[in-house]
């Protein structure tokens, strides 16, 4: 196995939420320690609001947290958290942020990463 077959070859965890799930984010992360061996990846579906989530959590989890950007590498026993207005897909070992493809109505993020997910 190669180096590059081997960074890539961990779990990625989705945990999916709304504004009501910052509690829920802290208590899990509480719980996890920093040496998971796996992506732990919030996908928080608030529509018309900046997250604060990679400012919050960090206290709560010896993981880094990290607030996504466009082509950043997905590492385990790191907490990944997605920005607001974007869809998240996943390509090639990184994120990948497009334009919300659901602009009104309930948001379709969650669903959009898991997708992406089971292809790649």
């Amino acid at each position: 196995m190669t180096n590059s077959t081997s960074r890539r070859d961990f779990p990625v965890v989705c945990v999916g939420g709304s504004a009501g799930g910052l509690d829920a984010y802290i208590r899990l992360l509480k719980q996890l320690p920093g040496d998971t061996g796996a992506a732990v990846v919030i996908v928080n579906h608030v529509r018309n609001t900046a997250t604060t989530l990679h400012e919050i959590l960090p206290s709560h989890t010896p993981m880094p947290v990290e607030l996504i950007t466009d082509r950043l590498d997905i590492q385990p026993n790191h907490v990944f958290i997605i920005p607001s207005q974007h869809d998240l897909h996943v390509l090639d070992g990184e994120f990948r942020l497009k334009p919300v493809s659901k602009p009104r109505g309930w948001p379709d993020v969650i669903t959009v990463f898991l997708k992406s997910l089971a292809s790649h």
